[in-house]
């Protein structure tokens, strides 16, 4: 094969991959439009989220992602208090991607490290934190250019309906099996307060819920490497003390 062949080739195959990929965000997007507004509800007593229910228990949309990690439900939950999200380039390419959509302006500073501490930076609040539970909300105007996400008390979170927001929750939750392994889950609900903020909340949710999904898919892989690399098992801190 020349070298203007294999060019071509291989102009063609990028052609067709990124073809491909324009049919799946497509498709992906439609669906999101469709099913708006219709969220699937938990497939199982596992996924259920009572603690996130009594701050939001009717929502347009859901996204729910697990991973099974083998260390303790402490230290998964760590783990993910601590992710910085810009270690990702899967999520620093989203971010870039919704800036150039809505032509957004970076804040020049640089956003704190850690998951937690990053979203609280920004205005989100905990609603709760209990046990091997976060529960972090805000409200906001999403489809902005530079959304300004606006933290309410606890109380007041669940009956908040000023008009023209969208109310946003999301956890971080590690569900022990047993003492030394667990299931780290992360589920993003939200809700517009009226009906203009449900249609402008609809069609940007149609455009950004492929990025959102990879974003929480792409928290699992290192949520789980990192609490499985802190995780000494038992037997093996029991020898480590013998062996000194």
């Amino acid at each position: 094969m020349t070298t203007r062949a294999a060019l071509k080739t291989t102009t063609a195959c990028l052609a067709g991959g990124a073809a491909l990929a324009g049919l799946g965000y497509a498709a992906y997007a439609a669906a999101a439009w469709t099913h708006y507004g219709h969220p699937p509800r938990a497939r199982g007593a596992d996924e259920e989220d009572r603690l996130l229910d009594g701050f939001m228990p009717l929502y347009d949309i859901v996204e729910r992602h697990h991973v099974h990690v083998d260390a303790p439900a402490a230290l998964a939950l760590d783990a993910a208090r601590a992710l910085d999200a810009q270690d990702s380039c899967v999520i620093r390419a989203v971010f870039k991607g919704r800036e150039l959509m809505f032509r957004s302006e970076r804040d020049a500073a640089p956003p704190p490290k850690g998951l937690l501490a990053g979203a609280l930076a920004i205005g989100w609040g905990v609603l709760a934190d209990k046990d091997h539970e976060i529960v972090l909300g805000a409200v906001t105007r999403p489809w902005e250019p530079n959304p300004v996400f606006r933290d309410l008390l606890p109380r007041d979170f669940a009956g908040f309906a000023e008009p023209g927001y969208v109310k946003i929750a999301f956890t971080l939750r590690a569900d022990p099996i047993d003492e030394v392994r667990s299931i780290f889950r992360s589920e993003t609900r939200a809700i517009a307060t009226d009906m203009e903020a449900r249609k402008r909340f609809r069609n940007y949710w149609a455009l950004v819920s492929p990025g959102v999904a990879l974003i929480r898919r792409a928290m699992l892989a290192p949520v789980k490497a990192n609490a499985e690399r802190l995780f000494v098992p038992p037997g093996l801190a029991l020898e480590s003390v013998v062996n000194e």
